[in-house]
């Protein structure tokens, strides 16, 4: 488990993103400044093509900012190498996306596991940590199954439990219910709202749908 992280958990200052099309130019950020606490819930509401995905993208470090600086952890991210970022992001943040991106020749619990393996933590240690986390999302009794035999529900629970597996300080997640009916939707929602209070780990959620963003804080 990662130690214990001071405030915040997760800054941008004076970020902004611009990008040459056709020969114009288009400021899709500008001067985006804020900072988040541990265990805190943030959402990024906007319509389509706003620059919520973008913003996401520079604060994971997926992204290089035309201006200012992302801080994660403490750690400015902009002059780290490709390879250090990588580490940053195995170490610190979890991923969460519309499309939940299991790898489909692999099981849940081989899907959950991955982040652990690259990080080289010892295979005997890898499988129980996995299993638990599967078991706290409900699917402890589908560890065994691919992708392809879950539903879309259940997949986006495996994907809530990779993100968790490596106790990040902080969850970045781009429309994570976007592609699911309202039902599967609120639960996977409720649940991913009570594993981010139980471990108190930070949350940065991406949506377009208000409602979902009033439940943030």
């Amino acid at each position: 488990m990662n130690k214990p992280i001071s405030s915040p958990v997760l800054a941008c200052q004076s970020l902004g993103k611009t990008y040459t099309d056709a020969g114009a130019t288009v400021n899709v950020l500008r001067d985006v400044t804020f900072s988040v606490q541990p265990g805190e819930l943030v959402a990024i509401a906007g319509t389509s093509g706003s620059g919520k995905s973008t913003l996401l993208h520079l604060l994971g470090g997926l992204d290089k900012p035309s201006t200012g600086e992302v801080i994660v952890a403490g750690k400015r991210i902009a002059h780290l190498s490709e390879k250090a970022k990588s580490a940053m992001r195995n170490q610190y943040l979890g991923f969460i996306y519309q499309f939940h991106h299991l790898l489909p020749e692999f099981t849940a619990l081989e899907n959950v596991a991955m982040p652990l393996l690259i990080r080289g933590m010892a295979p005997k240690d890898i499988a129980p940590k996995a299993e638990k986390l599967l078991a706290a999302v409900g699917l402890q009794a589908r560890v065994k199954h691919k992708p392809g035999e879950l539903s879309g529900g259940e997949r986006q629970r495996v994907a809530i439990a990779r993100a968790m597996v490596t106790d990040p300080v902080c969850i970045l997640a781009d429309e994570p219910t976007g592609n699911l009916d309202p039902r599967n939707g609120e639960n996977v929602l409720e649940l991913f709202m009570a594993l981010q209070r139980d471990h108190q780990t930070a949350v940065i959620m991406v949506t377009h749908d208000l409602q979902i963003a009033q439940r943030a804080q």
